[in-house]
Protein backbone atom coordinates (compact mmCIF):
# COMPACT_ATOMS: atom_id res chain seq x y z
CA UNK A 1 0.00 0.00 0.00
CA UNK A 2 2.94 2.34 0.41
CA UNK A 3 2.93 3.24 -3.28
CA UNK A 4 -0.42 5.00 -2.97
CA UNK A 5 0.85 7.15 -0.10
CA UNK A 6 4.03 8.41 -1.74
CA UNK A 7 4.59 12.14 -2.05
CA UNK A 8 5.63 12.51 -5.67
CA UNK A 9 6.39 15.84 -7.30
CA UNK A 10 8.43 17.10 -10.18
CA UNK A 11 8.48 17.13 -13.95
CA UNK A 12 8.68 14.31 -16.46
CA UNK A 13 9.19 15.70 -19.93
CA UNK A 14 7.64 14.27 -23.03
CA UNK A 15 4.11 13.33 -23.96
CA UNK A 16 2.80 10.05 -22.50
CA UNK A 17 2.01 8.58 -25.90
CA UNK A 18 3.38 5.16 -25.01
CA UNK A 19 2.31 5.45 -21.37
CA UNK A 20 -1.31 6.59 -21.54
CA UNK A 21 -1.93 5.75 -17.87
CA UNK A 22 0.77 8.09 -16.56
CA UNK A 23 -0.62 10.03 -13.61
CA UNK A 24 -3.22 7.43 -12.65
CA UNK A 25 -3.20 5.07 -9.65
CA UNK A 26 -4.80 1.67 -10.14
CA UNK A 27 -5.44 -0.91 -7.43
CA UNK A 28 -5.17 -4.59 -8.37
CA UNK A 29 -7.23 -6.84 -6.09
CA UNK A 30 -6.38 -10.22 -7.65
CA UNK A 31 -4.24 -12.87 -6.01
CA UNK A 32 -3.76 -15.03 -9.10
CA UNK A 33 -1.90 -13.43 -12.02
CA UNK A 34 -1.53 -10.18 -10.10
CA UNK A 35 2.10 -9.75 -11.22
CA UNK A 36 1.09 -10.15 -14.86
CA UNK A 37 -1.70 -7.61 -14.46
CA UNK A 38 0.55 -5.16 -12.62
CA UNK A 39 3.19 -5.34 -15.35
CA UNK A 40 0.60 -4.65 -18.06
CA UNK A 41 -0.60 -1.56 -16.21
CA UNK A 42 2.85 -0.30 -15.25
CA UNK A 43 4.06 -0.56 -18.84
CA UNK A 44 1.28 1.88 -19.69
CA UNK A 45 2.53 4.31 -17.06
CA UNK A 46 0.18 3.57 -14.16
CA UNK A 47 1.17 3.58 -10.53
CA UNK A 48 -0.05 0.18 -9.28
CA UNK A 49 -1.17 -0.69 -5.78
CA UNK A 50 -1.40 -4.49 -5.41
CA UNK A 51 -3.70 -5.60 -2.60
CA UNK A 52 -5.13 -9.14 -2.86
CA UNK A 53 -8.52 -8.94 -1.18
CA UNK A 54 -9.18 -12.69 -1.11
CA UNK A 55 -7.15 -15.84 -0.75
CA UNK A 56 -7.88 -18.82 -2.97
CA UNK A 57 -8.40 -21.98 -0.92
CA UNK A 58 -8.42 -25.31 -2.84
CA UNK A 59 -10.95 -27.80 -1.53
CA UNK A 60 -9.06 -30.93 -2.50
CA UNK A 61 -9.83 -32.49 0.87
CA UNK A 62 -13.30 -31.02 1.22
CA UNK A 63 -16.02 -33.50 2.14
CA UNK A 64 -18.70 -31.63 0.14
CA UNK A 65 -16.61 -31.89 -3.04
CA UNK A 66 -15.94 -35.57 -2.39
CA UNK A 67 -19.66 -36.18 -1.91
CA UNK A 68 -20.59 -34.30 -5.11
CA UNK A 69 -17.96 -36.28 -7.03
CA UNK A 70 -19.22 -39.57 -5.67
CA UNK A 71 -22.76 -38.53 -6.58
CA UNK A 72 -21.74 -37.77 -10.17
CA UNK A 73 -20.09 -41.19 -10.42
CA UNK A 74 -22.92 -43.19 -8.87
CA UNK A 75 -25.62 -41.35 -10.79
CA UNK A 76 -23.96 -39.88 -13.87
CA UNK A 77 -25.26 -36.48 -15.00
CA UNK A 78 -26.84 -35.97 -18.40
CA UNK A 79 -25.21 -32.58 -18.71
CA UNK A 80 -22.27 -30.80 -17.05
CA UNK A 81 -21.80 -27.01 -17.01
CA UNK A 82 -18.10 -26.11 -16.77
CA UNK A 83 -17.68 -22.53 -15.55
CA UNK A 84 -13.91 -22.18 -15.15
CA UNK A 85 -10.84 -23.91 -16.48
CA UNK A 86 -9.01 -23.88 -13.15
CA UNK A 87 -12.08 -25.25 -11.37
CA UNK A 88 -12.57 -28.11 -13.82
CA UNK A 89 -8.89 -29.08 -13.62
CA UNK A 90 -9.03 -28.89 -9.82
CA UNK A 91 -12.04 -31.20 -9.77
CA UNK A 92 -10.26 -33.82 -11.84
CA UNK A 93 -7.11 -33.49 -9.71
CA UNK A 94 -9.10 -33.97 -6.51
CA UNK A 95 -10.80 -37.04 -7.99
CA UNK A 96 -7.40 -38.46 -8.91
CA UNK A 97 -6.26 -37.94 -5.33
CA UNK A 98 -9.22 -39.93 -4.05
CA UNK A 99 -8.64 -42.71 -6.57
CA UNK A 100 -11.82 -41.73 -8.44
CA UNK A 101 -10.23 -40.11 -11.49
CA UNK A 102 -11.01 -42.81 -14.05
CA UNK A 103 -14.59 -43.23 -12.84
CA UNK A 104 -15.27 -39.48 -12.95
CA UNK A 105 -13.78 -39.13 -16.43
CA UNK A 106 -15.89 -42.02 -17.66
CA UNK A 107 -19.05 -40.36 -16.34
CA UNK A 108 -18.09 -36.99 -17.82
CA UNK A 109 -17.39 -38.63 -21.19
CA UNK A 110 -20.99 -39.84 -21.34
CA UNK A 111 -22.41 -36.43 -20.42
CA UNK A 112 -22.96 -33.39 -22.62
CA UNK A 113 -20.38 -30.80 -21.55
CA UNK A 114 -21.19 -27.10 -21.87
CA UNK A 115 -18.41 -24.55 -21.38
CA UNK A 116 -18.64 -20.93 -20.29
CA UNK A 117 -16.04 -19.66 -22.73
CA UNK A 118 -12.62 -20.49 -24.10
CA UNK A 119 -10.75 -21.32 -20.89
CA UNK A 120 -13.22 -23.99 -19.76
CA UNK A 121 -13.08 -25.38 -23.32
CA UNK A 122 -9.31 -25.65 -23.05
CA UNK A 123 -9.53 -27.50 -19.74
CA UNK A 124 -12.15 -29.90 -21.12
CA UNK A 125 -10.05 -30.74 -24.16
CA UNK A 126 -6.86 -31.05 -22.13
CA UNK A 127 -8.65 -33.75 -20.13
CA UNK A 128 -9.30 -35.71 -23.34
CA UNK A 129 -12.97 -34.74 -23.39
CA UNK A 130 -14.99 -32.51 -25.70
CA UNK A 131 -17.71 -29.92 -25.22
CA UNK A 132 -20.98 -29.91 -27.14
CA UNK A 133 -21.31 -26.12 -26.94
CA UNK A 134 -19.51 -23.07 -25.59
CA UNK A 135 -21.23 -19.79 -24.70
CA UNK A 136 -19.91 -17.10 -27.09
CA UNK A 137 -20.62 -14.36 -24.54
CA UNK A 138 -18.95 -16.37 -21.76
CA UNK A 139 -21.92 -15.64 -19.51
CA UNK A 140 -24.03 -17.87 -17.29
CA UNK A 141 -27.10 -15.99 -18.52
CA UNK A 142 -26.56 -17.22 -22.07
CA UNK A 143 -26.14 -20.81 -20.87
CA UNK A 144 -29.27 -20.49 -18.77
CA UNK A 145 -31.32 -19.17 -21.70
CA UNK A 146 -30.15 -22.00 -23.96
CA UNK A 147 -30.86 -24.75 -21.43
CA UNK A 148 -34.29 -23.41 -20.52
CA UNK A 149 -35.16 -23.04 -24.20
CA UNK A 150 -34.13 -26.67 -24.83
CA UNK A 151 -35.94 -27.90 -21.71
CA UNK A 152 -34.28 -29.42 -18.68
CA UNK A 153 -37.19 -31.16 -16.94
CA UNK A 154 -36.12 -34.58 -15.70
CA UNK A 155 -32.47 -34.02 -16.65
CA UNK A 156 -29.61 -34.40 -14.19
CA UNK A 157 -27.20 -31.45 -14.44
CA UNK A 158 -23.88 -31.01 -12.64
CA UNK A 159 -22.79 -27.38 -12.32
CA UNK A 160 -19.12 -26.74 -11.59
CA UNK A 161 -19.38 -23.45 -9.70
CA UNK A 162 -17.06 -20.57 -10.49
CA UNK A 163 -16.07 -19.91 -6.88
CA UNK A 164 -19.11 -18.12 -5.58
CA UNK A 165 -22.70 -19.21 -5.09
CA UNK A 166 -24.69 -19.22 -8.36
CA UNK A 167 -28.07 -19.21 -6.68
CA UNK A 168 -30.05 -17.59 -9.51
CA UNK A 169 -28.61 -19.93 -12.14
CA UNK A 170 -29.09 -23.10 -10.08
CA UNK A 171 -32.58 -22.12 -8.91
CA UNK A 172 -33.68 -21.38 -12.47
CA UNK A 173 -32.66 -24.87 -13.56
CA UNK A 174 -34.33 -26.49 -10.57
CA UNK A 175 -37.53 -24.50 -11.11
CA UNK A 176 -37.59 -25.82 -14.66
CA UNK A 177 -37.51 -29.41 -13.37
CA UNK A 178 -33.80 -30.25 -13.46
CA UNK A 179 -32.00 -32.30 -10.81
CA UNK A 180 -28.93 -30.12 -10.09
CA UNK A 181 -25.69 -31.22 -8.42
CA UNK A 182 -23.55 -28.26 -7.30
CA UNK A 183 -19.81 -28.92 -7.55
CA UNK A 184 -17.76 -26.38 -5.57
CA UNK A 185 -14.09 -26.97 -6.29
CA UNK A 186 -12.64 -24.00 -4.46
CA UNK A 187 -13.67 -21.22 -2.17
CA UNK A 188 -12.34 -17.86 -1.15
CA UNK A 189 -11.65 -16.27 2.21
CA UNK A 190 -10.31 -12.95 3.42
CA UNK A 191 -6.53 -12.68 3.90
CA UNK A 192 -5.19 -13.56 7.33
CA UNK A 193 -4.35 -9.86 7.77
CA UNK A 194 -7.20 -7.72 6.40
CA UNK A 195 -5.43 -4.45 7.31
CA UNK A 196 -4.06 -3.83 3.77
CA UNK A 197 -7.56 -4.33 2.36
CA UNK A 198 -8.94 -1.85 4.86
CA UNK A 199 -6.23 0.65 3.85
CA UNK A 200 -7.25 0.18 0.23
CA UNK A 201 -10.84 1.10 1.13
CA UNK A 202 -9.54 4.23 2.84
CA UNK A 203 -7.40 5.13 -0.18
CA UNK A 204 -10.38 4.81 -2.52
CA UNK A 205 -12.56 6.95 -0.27
CA UNK A 206 -9.78 9.54 0.07
CA UNK A 207 -9.54 9.90 -3.71
CA UNK A 208 -6.04 8.43 -3.94
CA UNK A 209 -7.08 5.65 -6.35
CA UNK A 210 -8.47 6.20 -9.85
CA UNK A 211 -9.47 2.63 -10.69
CA UNK A 212 -9.82 -0.76 -9.00
CA UNK A 213 -9.62 -3.97 -11.02
CA UNK A 214 -11.47 -7.18 -10.15
CA UNK A 215 -11.11 -10.66 -11.65
CA UNK A 216 -13.73 -12.46 -9.56
CA UNK A 217 -17.10 -11.70 -7.99
CA UNK A 218 -15.93 -12.92 -4.54
CA UNK A 219 -13.23 -10.21 -4.65
CA UNK A 220 -15.91 -7.53 -5.08
CA UNK A 221 -17.92 -8.99 -2.20
CA UNK A 222 -14.83 -9.25 0.01
CA UNK A 223 -13.90 -5.60 -0.52
CA UNK A 224 -17.43 -4.54 0.41
CA UNK A 225 -17.36 -6.83 3.45
CA UNK A 226 -14.12 -5.29 4.72
CA UNK A 227 -15.51 -1.81 4.03
CA UNK A 228 -18.31 -2.53 6.52
CA UNK A 229 -20.18 0.66 7.35
CA UNK A 230 -18.19 2.44 4.62
CA UNK A 231 -19.70 0.11 2.01
CA UNK A 232 -22.31 2.63 0.78
CA UNK A 233 -19.61 5.31 0.43
CA UNK A 234 -17.42 2.86 -1.47
CA UNK A 235 -20.26 2.07 -3.87
CA UNK A 236 -20.84 5.80 -4.38
CA UNK A 237 -17.15 6.19 -5.25
CA UNK A 238 -17.46 3.44 -7.86
CA UNK A 239 -20.58 5.17 -9.17
CA UNK A 240 -18.63 8.38 -9.64
CA UNK A 241 -14.96 9.19 -9.81
CA UNK A 242 -13.42 5.71 -9.37
CA UNK A 243 -13.54 3.15 -12.18
CA UNK A 244 -14.52 -0.37 -11.09
CA UNK A 245 -13.03 -2.52 -13.86
CA UNK A 246 -14.21 -6.14 -13.97
CA UNK A 247 -12.82 -8.86 -16.19
CA UNK A 248 -16.31 -10.06 -17.19
CA UNK A 249 -20.04 -9.83 -16.45
CA UNK A 250 -19.95 -12.58 -13.81
CA UNK A 251 -17.32 -10.62 -11.87
CA UNK A 252 -19.31 -7.40 -12.29
CA UNK A 253 -22.59 -8.91 -11.07
CA UNK A 254 -22.32 -7.80 -7.38
CA UNK A 255 -21.77 -4.20 -8.49
CA UNK A 256 -24.45 -4.27 -11.16
CA UNK A 257 -26.94 -5.78 -8.68
CA UNK A 258 -26.16 -2.87 -6.35
CA UNK A 259 -26.94 -0.41 -9.14
CA UNK A 260 -23.31 0.55 -9.69
CA UNK A 261 -21.85 0.69 -13.21
CA UNK A 262 -18.79 -1.43 -13.91
CA UNK A 263 -16.32 -1.22 -16.77
CA UNK A 264 -16.49 -4.62 -18.50
CA UNK A 265 -14.58 -5.46 -21.70
CA UNK A 266 -16.30 -7.10 -24.66
CA UNK A 267 -14.16 -10.23 -24.11
CA UNK A 268 -13.59 -11.63 -20.64
CA UNK A 269 -9.81 -11.49 -20.76
CA UNK A 270 -7.21 -9.86 -18.54
CA UNK A 271 -5.60 -8.03 -21.46
CA UNK A 272 -8.98 -6.77 -22.66
CA UNK A 273 -9.75 -5.39 -19.20
CA UNK A 274 -6.41 -3.57 -19.10
CA UNK A 275 -7.09 -2.07 -22.53
CA UNK A 276 -10.54 -0.91 -21.38
CA UNK A 277 -8.99 0.83 -18.37
CA UNK A 278 -6.34 2.35 -20.63
CA UNK A 279 -9.05 3.83 -22.84
CA UNK A 280 -11.36 4.94 -20.04
CA UNK A 281 -9.15 6.78 -17.56
CA UNK A 282 -7.68 9.37 -19.97
CA UNK A 283 -11.24 10.12 -21.13
CA UNK A 284 -12.12 11.05 -17.55
CA UNK A 285 -9.23 13.49 -17.12
CA UNK A 286 -10.26 17.12 -16.58
CA UNK A 287 -8.93 19.54 -19.22
CA UNK A 288 -8.79 23.31 -18.95
CA UNK A 289 -7.00 26.09 -20.88
CA UNK A 290 -4.94 28.18 -18.47
CA UNK A 291 -2.58 31.04 -19.36
CA UNK A 292 -2.24 29.84 -22.93
CA UNK A 293 -1.57 26.18 -22.02
CA UNK A 294 -3.74 23.10 -21.79
CA UNK A 295 -3.77 21.49 -18.37
CA UNK A 296 -4.94 17.89 -18.23
CA UNK A 297 -5.56 16.92 -14.62
CA UNK A 298 -5.18 13.27 -13.72
CA UNK A 299 -5.09 11.33 -10.46
CA UNK A 300 -1.65 12.34 -9.16
CA UNK A 301 -0.24 14.30 -12.09
CA UNK A 302 -1.03 17.09 -14.50
CA UNK A 303 -0.05 17.34 -18.15
CA UNK A 304 0.97 20.85 -19.19
CA UNK A 305 0.76 20.91 -22.99
CA UNK A 306 1.60 17.21 -22.88
CA UNK A 307 4.49 17.46 -20.41
CA UNK A 308 3.90 15.35 -17.30
CA UNK A 309 4.26 17.08 -13.92
CA UNK A 310 4.03 14.75 -10.94
CA UNK A 311 2.32 16.36 -7.94
CA UNK A 312 2.26 15.65 -4.23
CA UNK A 313 -1.21 14.89 -2.79
CA UNK A 314 -1.63 18.35 -1.23
CA UNK A 315 -0.70 20.12 -4.47
CA UNK A 316 -2.95 17.79 -6.44
CA UNK A 317 -5.85 18.54 -4.10
CA UNK A 318 -5.27 22.28 -4.39
CA UNK A 319 -5.21 22.11 -8.19
CA UNK A 320 -8.36 19.98 -8.23
CA UNK A 321 -10.18 22.50 -6.02
CA UNK A 322 -9.16 25.39 -8.27
CA UNK A 323 -10.02 23.50 -11.46
CA UNK A 324 -13.44 22.56 -10.11
CA UNK A 325 -14.28 26.28 -10.35
CA UNK A 326 -12.18 27.39 -13.33
CA UNK A 327 -11.64 31.13 -13.36
CA UNK A 328 -13.49 31.69 -10.08
CA UNK A 329 -11.81 32.74 -6.87
CA UNK A 330 -11.51 29.89 -4.36
CA UNK A 331 -11.13 31.18 -0.83
CA UNK A 332 -8.23 30.16 1.34
CA UNK A 333 -10.75 28.75 3.83
CA UNK A 334 -12.26 26.50 1.16
CA UNK A 335 -8.82 25.33 0.08
CA UNK A 336 -7.83 24.66 3.70
CA UNK A 337 -10.91 22.48 4.13
CA UNK A 338 -10.06 20.49 1.00
CA UNK A 339 -6.39 19.93 1.81
CA UNK A 340 -5.42 16.66 3.56
CA UNK A 341 -4.52 17.70 7.07
CA UNK A 342 -4.48 21.38 6.16
CA UNK A 343 -6.57 23.53 8.45
CA UNK A 344 -4.99 26.98 8.24
CA UNK A 345 -3.98 29.64 5.76
CA UNK A 346 -0.30 28.79 6.02
CA UNK A 347 -0.92 25.23 4.81
CA UNK A 348 -2.80 26.67 1.83
CA UNK A 349 -0.01 29.11 0.96
CA UNK A 350 2.59 26.33 1.13
CA UNK A 351 0.49 24.00 -1.04
CA UNK A 352 -0.08 26.69 -3.68
CA UNK A 353 3.62 27.63 -3.67
CA UNK A 354 4.59 24.00 -4.22
CA UNK A 355 1.93 23.67 -6.91
CA UNK A 356 3.32 26.68 -8.78
CA UNK A 357 6.83 25.23 -8.55
CA UNK A 358 5.66 21.83 -9.82
CA UNK A 359 3.80 23.44 -12.72
CA UNK A 360 7.00 25.26 -13.66
CA UNK A 361 5.49 28.74 -13.59
CA UNK A 362 3.54 31.07 -11.36
CA UNK A 363 1.48 32.40 -14.23
CA UNK A 364 -1.15 29.66 -13.99
CA UNK A 365 -2.43 30.63 -10.52
CA UNK A 366 -3.36 34.16 -9.55
CA UNK A 367 -3.36 35.41 -5.98
CA UNK A 368 -6.44 37.52 -5.26
CA UNK A 369 -5.52 39.66 -2.26
CA UNK A 370 -7.58 39.01 0.87
CA UNK A 371 -9.81 36.59 -1.05
CA UNK A 372 -7.91 33.51 -2.22
CA UNK A 373 -6.61 32.05 -5.46
CA UNK A 374 -7.90 31.31 -8.95
CA UNK A 375 -6.73 29.70 -12.17
CA UNK A 376 -6.01 32.16 -14.96
CA UNK A 377 -8.40 30.44 -17.32
CA UNK A 378 -8.38 31.52 -20.97
CA UNK A 379 -11.62 33.10 -22.08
Amino acid sequence: MSGADEELSGRRTGAPGDTPLTGFTIAVTAERRRDEQSVLLERRGARVVSVPVITHVPLLDDEALHEATRECIDNAPDLVVVNTGIGFRGWLEAAEGWGLGDELRAGLARAALIARGAKPCGAIRAAGLSEVWSAPSESCEEIQERLLAEGVAGRRIAVQLHGGVQMDFVNALRSAGADVVEVSVYRYRLPDDPAPVRRLVEQVLAGRVDAVTFTSAPAVNALLEVAGSDGPALLRAFDGRVVAACVGPVTAAPLVNAGVPALVPARSRLGAMVRSVTDELPRRARRVRVAGCELEIRGHAVLVDGDVRMLAPASMTALGALASRPGAVVSRAALATALPGGTDGHSVDVAVARLRAALGSGRFIETVVKRGYRLRVDS
